[in-house]
């Protein structure tokens, strides 16, 4: 058996039987030298020296990079469309959220907020799994947001928001829905908003009021932005502008 200390107290370890038949003392995992590691001996002084020290790199460098993010990110962006968002409330319109994948799960928690934080009447398509699943079966999966705007009579009061991380290509048909759905609600007077990653894509091309969570380590695209989605869309239903009731806590 090995033994571990953590914060003071032993830990020990089982014996784990090699190729021969006979126990081993348990040896941690292979490590690489990094910038990070004294400070995270700093942090997490009770760890064991040999143990997660790669992922430990990780976790640090991550964090780094989502504080470099809130730094570089627009904040007068944010700050016009909050704005806009105060618009809709007031003219009486509506604020439908669209996103695919992650994204999705972003709409449906961002429904929930701007409705009972902010008093605005948001919707997010893909909550519908019946009629989201029957126009992908009988119409196809490219225009089911469209379609959506369609049947419900969208007009120039209302908003769209798009949370994605490339914001959608006509051109190369990436997230084609978002695409055709953008289409749709110019045609029909909506404001277009968007919280997008990468270089905002078409919803930069064609939107109003767009947020783009700048890119400090493009193999981290999709999880900054997908974060930064949650963290943008929480400043704005605390915004004093917006926010009408308050947290739980």
């Amino acid at each position: 058996m090995g033994r571990v200390e953590r914060r003071g107290t032993p830990i020990t370890m089982p014996a784990i039987p090699n190729r021969t038949g006979k126990a081993r003392r348990y040896q941690p995992p292979p490590t690489i030298k990094s910038r990070f590691l004294p400070a995270a001996r700093a942090m997490y002084p009770f760890r064991h020296p040999g143990h997660d020290k790669v992922a430990m790199s990780h976790t640090i460098t991550f964090f780094e990079q989502a504080a470099e993010i809130a730094r570089r990110i627009d904040h007068a962006a944010i700050e016009q469309l909050a704005s806009a968002l105060v618009a809709v409330r007031e003219r009486g319109g509506r604020l439908f959220i669209l996103g695919v994948g992650g994204s999705a799960a972003n709409c449906s928690h961002a429904v929930n907020d701007f409705r009972k934080l902010c008093g605005i009447e948001a919707y997010a398509p893909t909550d519908n799994v019946s009629e989201l699943t029957a126009r992908t079966n009988d119409e196809g999966w490219d225009t089911v947001f469209a379609a959506w705007l369609r049947t419900s009579r969208a007009n120039d009061k209302d908003a769209v928001l798009i949370f994605s991380v490339g914001g959608g290509d006509a051109e190369r048909k990436i997230s084609a829905n978002l695409v055709f759905a953008l289409q749709e609600a110019k045609s029909r007077g909506l404001t277009v908003c968007g919280v997008v990653g990468r270089n905002g894509g078409y919803t930069k091309t064609v939107g109003d009021h767009v947020v783009v969570i700048p890119t400090v380590d493009a193999a981290h695209v999709t999880p900054h932005t997908e974060a930064f989605q949650a963290v943008v869309w929480h400043c704005l239903v605390s915004h004093p502008a917006l926010q009408i009731q308050s947290t739980k806590w």
